[in-house]
């Protein structure tokens, strides 16, 4: 019998040999990887907490960055009933959901704030937030929600219990009253249809019940995030104005609450965690603060929130920085290696100088509010550098990963990279919790009506002076702006970037960071152009790519 043709060389029909292509990401030490955030943390004060921020900068470059492709593959799915038809309001997640949020939990990125008195604890719970959101991004959003509604719970003594089970280091996604429970996650709910930022035309009504600082709630909310939180912080209207309450899913007897999930969004990306629209109807909740006064209650929250905005955006720069000089090192093209093409050097360095800049004003602004509590200045400063850095941060990061991804071609395009769910989530910090115009007003408001701020901000930028003549050049200039008094609302976002610039510059020159002279000479002093890849040809490239993935 003969032998079919087809069988006669196994190799026959083999058209290409797979070649000139990167190994695997992962797994990664993303602590260990991470130069200038070890050094940033020793710098602030958290160096204590070396230890724990290894153990997870090992955890989620290896295990959660595995599973957090599954978190988003899979995405959740709401269960407005059960099959005897029993209104349920249930958000079904994948496992791999489950699992992030318990490691997250349990190694303190909601709640080691919190944990005791130690200095430096909102420095470390940053790192810890950071590491965790180049991993997965979307359950970021539960985790930073919960971490910042601690302190306003706190406010209640009713409410300690809901701030401590907050705060503790366990996770638990079970339906059940929060006493049967050891560890919580808390949501938010402010926007709603008619006014978006404008909470302030919230329409949603809080009607006073014979029980002190207890309502019934009637309305909606056009954004409710985290609809299986365990409860939310939420504003409404009630007779004496605009007010802060807490809504809990469950009852203490075990009662579902009135109020229903009406759908979920389907966003753009933040695909793990789940983002809703519900209707309260006799909705029980319990008043945090004064009544009309919600806003000035719940803005501490924000504040931390806010925070979180930047090291997300941050995180997501660091995640598709290392993406791309990983491929870049591996990957030839023209008879050569990528990163030996002098011009993918100027790109990578670059973003490398973006990225370790947006990491050191994260984590300055982390340092100021960690220390706000026992000093002014720092309280003041953290106030208009939180703003300052969200606008300009987040409004880099889309940008900034769009770059990162033209570095691999198309398999940066491409969803079995982690580039297409990065670019997608690095819109999203610059529309939560206050859009750029919203950031850029508060910076105005803050120097104009808030004398102790616009001091503590001048006094912070001054600091940096003595050790770049081109930093001094430009805060002369700046400095005598400042004190002019004429910054106008139509040039509010120049003025927020230029401040922004002078904050990381200042933070670098301070840190005595290797890359400083470069961003000094780069984005203060004409020496880049409009797009990444425009350094001066006479910086060390080589030296910034090394330092900022080894």
């Amino acid at each position: 019998m003969s032998v079919p043709p087809q069988t006669r060389n196994d190799n026959a029909f083999e058209t290409h040999v797979v070649d000139n292509q990167p190994p695997e990401f992962g797994p990664r030490d993303l602590w260990a990887d991470d130069i200038a955030l070890r050094e940033a943390v020793q710098r602030e004060g958290a160096g204590d907490f070396a230890a724990a921020l290894a153990d997870y900068g090992a955890l989620a470059g290896d295990e959660l960055y595995r599973i957090g492709f599954d978190a988003n593959r899979d995405k959740p799915r709401l269960k407005t009933h059960d099959r005897f038809g029993h209104r349920i309001d249930t958000v079904e997640f994948h496992p791999a959901y489950h699992r992030l949020m318990d490691a997250a939990k349990t190694h303190g990125v909601a709640g080691l704030s919190w944990q005791g008195s130690h200095a430096g604890g909102h420095m470390a719970r940053a790192a810890l937030s950071y590491l965790h959101h180049q991993a997965e991004a979307g359950t970021s959003c539960p985790l930073t929600m919960t971490h910042a509604a601690v302190p306003v719970l706190r406010r209640e003594p009713a409410l300690r219990e809901w701030a401590d089970k907050a705060a503790a280091p366990h996770y638990d996604p079970r339906d059940v009253p929060i006493a049967d429970k050891v560890g919580i996650t808390i949501g938010m709910g402010m926007t709603e249809k008619q006014g978006g930022s404008d909470v302030r035309s919230n329409a949603t009504e809080a009607v006073p019940l014979a029980a002190e600082g207890e309502y019934r709630l009637v309305g909606h909310k056009w954004f409710f995030s985290a609809p299986m939180s365990d409860g939310w912080l939420v504003l409404a209207q009630a007779p004496g104005g605009l007010s802060c309450l807490l809504l809990p899913r469950r009852l203490p007897d075990g009662r579902k609450n009135a109020f229903r999930v009406m759908r979920l969004k389907d966003k753009l990306g933040d695909w793990a965690n789940a983002s809703s629209e519900v209707e309260f109807t006799g909705a029980w909740a319990r008043r945090i603060g004064d009544e009309g006064r919600g806003v000035a209650t719940i803005i501490e929250m924000v504040m931390l929130t806010r925070l979180d905005c930047m090291l997300g955006s941050a995180a997501e720069m660091r995640m598709a920085l290392a993406q791309a000089v990983h491929h870049a090192r591996h990957r030839r093209s023209f008879g050569k290696r990528l990163l030996e093409h002098v011009l993918m050097r100027n790109v990578l360095a670059d973003l490398a100088l973006e990225s370790e800049a947006a990491l050191a004003l994260s984590l300055r602004v982390a340092r100021a509010v960690d220390a706000a509590p026992r000093d002014p200045r720092e309280a003041a400063l953290a106030r208009i550098a939180t703003a300052i850095g969200k606008y300009w941060i987040c409004k880099r990061a889309p940008a900034f990963v769009n770059e990162a991804q033209e570095c691999l071609g198309g398999a940066g395009y491409v969803e079995e990279s982690i580039l297409p769910r990065l670019y997608r989530q690095a819109p999203l910090n610059s529309i939560w919790e206050g859009s750029g115009n919203i950031q850029c007003l508060d910076v105005l408001r803050a120097l104009s009506r808030e004398p102790d701020t616009a001091a503590a901000l001048l006094a912070e930028l001054l600091a940096g002076c003595g050790r770049e003549p081109v930093f001094d050049v430009h805060m002369g200039r700046l400095r005598a702006a400042l004190e002019s008094g004429k910054l106008q609302e139509a040039g509010a976002r120049s003025w927020t970037e230029k401040l922004a610039l002078a904050l990381q510059a200042s933070a670098l020159l301070q840190a005595g960071s290797p890359i400083a002279s470069a961003f000094v000479r780069s984005r203060l002093d004409g020496g880049h152009g409009l797009a990444f890849g425009t350094l001066p040809d006479d910086l060390d490239f080589d030296g910034m790519i090394a330092r900022a993935l080894p």
